[in-house]
């Protein structure tokens, strides 16, 4: 087998380089507002249309995880959104119509919103309470000059490891182990 790399794993060197290039350039003291937001919050909400809604997902069972109480919107037993609450959000463009509808939603019944997004200069961060701007490409730059990923990759693969920073620094600050949490993971899978 040759030492060579084979397309595949270029492609790993060149997902990571552009991960690594984002993540260093966002704004420390927008993740430390989003996670104090999370912590201050009664109820999480999470809501992103496709991969970007995948990776908020994939937040929502980690801060369950932590013993927080989360929902993620569109499910039947979501409950009604209400002041005390958080929902987060997840839009490249920050105009996809259903998030910036439910931002809407959510900032009408008293809650507070938090968006990460794009473009600072958007209809949903104008909504936002706390926004973090993730230097990516928008989902509709074909150019290849802020990322050689298709559509939004980086930014979707942004969103899932900046709510696992939010989910760790949380976990580290309250103390729990590993043990605590391990009894709020699934059992019946």
């Amino acid at each position: 087998m040759s030492d060579e790399p084979t397309r595949a794993q270029s492609a790993l060197h060149l997902i990571v380089g552009e991960l690594e290039a984002v993540l260093g350039r966002l704004e420390s003291a927008e993740l430390e507002e989003l996670a104090q937001a999370v912590t201050d919050a009664d109820r999480v909400f999470v809501h992103g249309a496709g991969r970007s809604g995948i990776a908020l997902r994939m937040t929502a069972m980690r801060l369950m995880h932590l013993g927080l109480t989360v929902h993620v919107v569109g499910e039947t037993t979501t409950p009604a959104i209400e002041t005390g609450d958080i929902l987060l959000v997840a839009s490249g463009s920050g105009t996809t119509a259903g998030i910036v509808a439910a931002a809407e939603a959510a900032g009408k019944a008293g809650a507070r919103i938090a968006a990460l997004t794009t473009a600072r200069e958007s209809t949903l961060a104008a909504l936002a309470d706390v926004v973090v701007v993730i230097p990516a490409a928008a989902k509709l730059d074909r150019s290849g000059s802020a990322s050689e990923q298709y559509a939004g990759s980086l930014f979707e693969q942004a969103v899932a490891l900046v709510g696992d920073a939010v989910f760790h620094s949380l976990w580290k600050r309250s103390g729990q182990s590993a043990d605590d949490m391990w009894p709020r993971h699934a059992n019946i899978e």
